[in-house]
């Protein structure tokens, strides 16, 4: 059973679905090496799903360096990613430099390059219709979705044996707080500290009907904004990382600026596109940038999913599928104890 209030700034409703830990610069080798697998992941995830849309694909992620004050910043990254990933992945990856001819060729918008770094693996999916489509594949296996907010949980001598859903009682063996930057409601009912915090992020949507975009890659710059294509004619610039920015999904004019400042300062090309729709989302962070994953301690049949932040597209399947083969007793094909919620959790 699912039960979903459909908070207006969920995460997944806004990401712009990026699926590249190879060029990140997270410099965590947890993270790093989980992500990878969460990535690797997405094929076997988009062939149980069918002939449901998710708008997954391979499509290639450029990281460039369009001025020559950046190109410091960029040497120094280009050094970073490809030691990190042969000496974590060996022979495993396609991150490889291209040229500023080869870069404009595959992405026209882009003018002055002095650095490119491609990588071939990288892959980008829709949140949205992805959600979508586990939610119809889910139904026909029998899942039952409920609408509505959670009053509290129900702890029966350490033990959570349910939930209170209006007047509804609904009990279980098995209860997951997948609750994404909301997560913390439930801190004084688990008597634990959750620390997650919203991180708004704000994206837009640029149009041009006559511009075939289907086969551009994902460009990403070197100030955290990037720029992904989709097959329609459209492109999604962002985004703002926001902390401290509570739980208000709203657009503002100093982040639609940082956002269409930045796209432009990449790709000047876009310039002329039509402004086709604002998005945001608020991210679920932890203080150390890793998930929470695993069981509530101290507490029976209480499980955490939650804070994987900006990457959540990336890493939040595999997440679910980890934290199902722990509740059905199946064994983990990754050690999730750097996840575990103990390393926050306190007796409040």
């Amino acid at each position: 059973m699912l039960i979903d209030r459909a908070n207006s700034g969920r995460a997944s409703d806004a990401g712009a679905g990026i699926i590249s830990p190879e060029t990140s610069t997270r410099d965590s080798s947890v993270w790093f090496d989980f992500a990878i697998r969460a990535a690797r992941y997405y094929p076997t995830l988009i062939e149980e799903i069918g002939q449901h849309e998710s708008g997954y694909a391979k499509c290639g992620l450029l990281k460039i360096a369009v001025s020559h004050e950046e190109l410091e910043t960029y040497e120094q990254t280009k050094t970073f990613l490809i030691e990190r990933n042969r000496r974590r992945l060996g022979g495993r990856h396609n991150l490889h430099e291209i040229s500023p001819n080869e870069t404009r060729e595959i992405f026209p918008p882009v003018k002055d390059v002095v650095g490119a770094l491609y990588n071939d693996d990288a892959a980008r999916v829709d949140g949205r219709l992805l959600v979508k489509s586990i939610l119809s594949v889910a139904k026909l296996e029998g899942l039952r979705v409920l609408n509505g907010s959670v009053n509290r949980l129900i702890t029966t001598r350490g033990r959570v044996t349910g939930v209170k859903l209006g007047d509804d009682t609904l009990s279980a063996q098995h209860t997951v707080l997948a609750c994404g930057a909301w997560t913390n409601s439930f801190q004084h009912q688990l008597g634990r500290t959750l620390p997650i915090e919203p991180q708004r992020g704000q994206i837009i949507h640029l149009f041009r009907k006559d511009i075939e975009t289907k086969s551009w890659p994902i460009v990403d710059g070197l100030r955290g904004h990037y720029i992904v294509a989709w097959p329609d004619h459209r492109v999604v610039v962002g985004a703002t990382r926001e902390c401290g920015s509570g739980f208000e999904p709203c657009l503002t004019t100093s982040g639609v600026l940082e956002v269409l400042s930045e796209a432009l300062r990449i790709a000047p090309g876009l310039a002329p596109w039509t402004v086709r729709e604002m998005r945001v989302g608020l991210r679920p962070v932890s203080p150390d940038g890793l998930p929470i994953l695993g069981k509530v301690p101290g507490i029976e049949g209480a499980y955490l999913a939650t804070g994987h932040g900006s990457t959540g597209l990336t890493t939040g399947p595999y997440s679910a599928k980890l934290i199902a083969d722990l509740i059905l007793g199946r064994s983990l094909d990754v050690d999730i104890s750097p996840f575990d919620a103990s390393r926050f959790l306190n007796n409040t």
